[in-house]
């Protein structure tokens, strides 16, 4: 652990970037105060959840248990998984008509921004 703030804790992970646990993933329970679960110099174990290369970001769990959301790499598709045609149809269902987006003056001005690209 190299610092402990009021909303997680930043460890060195050996990479040039520390990597922040978050005060919902610092334990399995509730945590009030990040000081109360570790403090700065402590060694623990952690898992990387999301690795963000452009905002230059590492989040971390110390919950080992949790499963890992895997999120698509620059570039890739996304994909969703597999339904069954009974679910397929109940989330048709759900889905919303599509609303045009509102006509503003910011909409307007990056319309026009647009046109002379």
């Amino acid at each position: 652990m190299t610092n402990v703030t009021n909303f997680g804790a930043f460890v060195d992970i050996g990479v040039h970037q520390d990597g922040l646990v978050h005060i919902f993933v610092l334990s399995d329970s509730f945590v009030k105060d990040p000081r109360e679960v570790v403090k700065a110099g402590d060694i623990v174990k952690v898992k990387v959840l999301e690795v963000d290369l452009d905002r230059k970001r590492v989040a971390l769990s110390m919950r080992l248990g949790d499963e890992v959301a895997r999120k698509p790499a620059r570039g890739e598709k996304k994909t969703s998984p597999q339904r069954g045609k009974a679910q397929q149809g109940k989330a048709r269902q759900r889905q919303q008509p599509a609303r045009p987006a509102p006509v503003t003056a910011m909409s307007q001005a990056f319309a026009k921004l647009t046109e002379k690209s």
